[in-house]
């Protein structure tokens, strides 16, 4: 099975370009005022050129209002828009229609009957992607570093299209693989040497640990 690696929150050529040389399928960016990754939709578009033909771009939103997002789709010209935000089922196939993209809905888990809110998303948004619920205190839903027992996405239905998201590093994206067996994996601040600073060696790191646990795996 391949695997999809999004590496999550870029703002730097050189994080773009070690995210690339890692072999990521999929590369965000993060449109939320308060987070630490925040970029501008400029930006990100003139970032995203260089994953063309390599790798899927990303724009991240948390309820975004429909100028945001029209300007988002203008200026960085995502193959992907991710909604990490309160966003219900008509609002997810609204702009699926809207701008013509697939959508990947973000769901929080950190325990077994969290997933029964999968169901009404099956067949409406394209990909789920399945993160920690945030601390207490954070304004970040997501990016915060926090891990939920990858155990129980194992009784998933093999046909099932989603990411896993929440606390991955290199030291433990090896136990993520081995107990859910995910059809994709997304890091941000598990590659950062600070909130918001992807660091080129981590991300290195990170995709080393990845290949080392599918060898381990598959010998």
């Amino acid at each position: 099975m391949t695997l999809d690696i999004k590496i999550c929150g870029l703002k730097t050529d050189t994080a773009m370009a070690a995210a690339l040389a890692g072999g990521a399928s999929h590369v965000g960016f993060i449109f939320f005022a308060k987070s630490p990754r925040f970029v501008d939709p400029a930006e990100a578009g003139r970032l995203r050129q260089a994953a063309i033909g390599k790798a899927k771009a990303v724009a991240v939103t948390v309820d975004a209002d429909d100028d945001f997002l029209d300007d988002i789709v203008a200026r960085m010209q995502p193959d992907m828009l991710q909604l990490h935000g309160s966003e219900t089922l008509v609002q997810v196939a609204e702009l699926k229609t809207r701008y013509g993209l697939p959508v990947m809905k973000v769901l929080s888990v950190s325990e077994a009957a969290d997933l029964e809110r999968i169901k009404p998303y099956v067949g409406v948004a394209d990909r789920l992607m399945f993160d920690a619920k945030p601390p207490k205190g954070t304004q970040l839903p997501g990016g915060n570093g926090v891990a939920f027992d990858w155990r129980i996405l194992a009784g998933l239905d093999a046909g099932l299209d989603y990411m896993l998201s929440g606390g991955l590093n290199a030291a433990n994206v090896g136990d993520a693989l081995r107990l859910a067996n995910p059809p994709g994996i997304d890091i941000s601040s598990g590659v950062e040497s600070a909130p918001g600073v992807k660091e080129p060696a981590l991300i290195e790191q990170f995709f080393r640990a990845v290949r080392a646990a599918r060898d381990d795996r598959a010998a």
